[in-house]
């Protein structure tokens, strides 16, 4: 930024921030905007991105390092519980507790968190899965293809069947309720629906995954899983891993704005998960499992 725009920047105020925000998810920052032949200096703002230590332990157990993820603050709880769900790390065991990091050593105490459990947790386990998480990616940092086969067994078939009408309502229903994605346009969100369209819950993140972990994360502590009887309803594309987190917490119709990888349709449909995308307008794409949406009126001359 030159010396003409730092002294305009200088003069101008921080932009101020939602109060019904979490802390640090969105933070406020000098721009010089460019429109064509214009130049403005004014304040704008961006999503927050941080790194998430996760870590697990039993009774009278030195915590264990799972994870270290980047991703937006807010909901840490949440994605520390949805994480260690959707990755199968509490088969048999109860979580107990959760606590951030000492704030007399850390200046931010809330970018670790450390899961209380009932029993040991085995150290081999996040050794063995290797978890190095990016917010844009949360596959790419395991050993190898087959440490992402987390054991999701294949769901209740049947119900429930969805109203073509409550799917082609959730991209608009996700995006009003996106409180950071409105005021910076840099999240992904996942937005947890009932069959008859109702919001249940709706996080927002850096990655995918993350968010989708929160959400999870947010039924596991209201003791709601396995979420049979829910929709989910994803921004951008549908990954593998997507799946295989929707899938571990029982999830069975998942929907994207944007297109799954041949991966994401493969599971799907060996789980027995409805996956939906290119979801826009009055418009979508069923990859897997459709008997999950009412689509009776449109088969009748098929």
């Amino acid at each position: 930024m030159g010396a003409s725009t730092e002294a305009a920047a200088e003069a101008g105020a921080r932009l101020p921030l939602d109060a019904g925000l979490p802390t640090r998810h969105v933070t406020s920052t000098k721009i010089v905007a460019v429109r064509g032949a214009e130049l403005e200096v004014r304040d704008d703002l961006v999503v927050g991105e941080e790194p998430l230590e996760i870590l697990a332990a039993g009774p009278r157990q030195e915590p264990v390092q799972v994870a270290v993820t980047m991703r937006t603050p807010g909901y840490e709880e949440e994605l520390a519980l949805g994480f260690l769900t959707s990755e199968g790390l509490l088969e048999g065991n109860t979580v107990t507790g959760v606590r951030y990091g000492d704030p007399g050593v850390m200046a931010e105490p809330d970018d670790s968190v450390v899961v209380r459990l009932a029993h040991r947790f085995d150290p081999a386990l996040p050794a063995k899965r290797n978890f190095v998480a990016t917010a844009s990616c949360g596959i790419c940092g395991k050993a190898s293809i087959d440490d992402v086969a987390v054991r999701a067994e294949p769901l209740p078939k049947g119900l429930p069947v969805v109203a073509r009408s409550v799917i082609t309502s959730l991209p608009d229903a996700l995006r009003g309720a996106q409180a950071a994605f409105e005021r910076t346009g840099g999240l992904h969100a996942a937005g947890l629906f009932e069959t008859d369209g109702r919001l249940v819950a709706v996080r927002e993140d850096v990655g995918r995954h993350n968010a989708l972990d929160k959400v999870i994360g947010s039924r596991v502590r209201a003791r709601e899983l396995p979420l049979w009887d829910r929709i989910l309803m994803v921004s951008g594309r549908v990954s593998f891993e997507i799946v295989q987190k929707a899938a571990v917490a029982g999830i069975p119709i998942i929907c994207a704005v944007s297109a799954p990888s041949d991966l994401a349709v493969r599971l799907a449909d060996r789980l027995g998960v409805t996956l939906i995308g290119f979801l826009r307008g009055d418009g979508f794409n069923v990859y897997t499992h459709d008997g999950r949406v009412d689509l009776r009126d449109l088969m009748a001359g098929h």
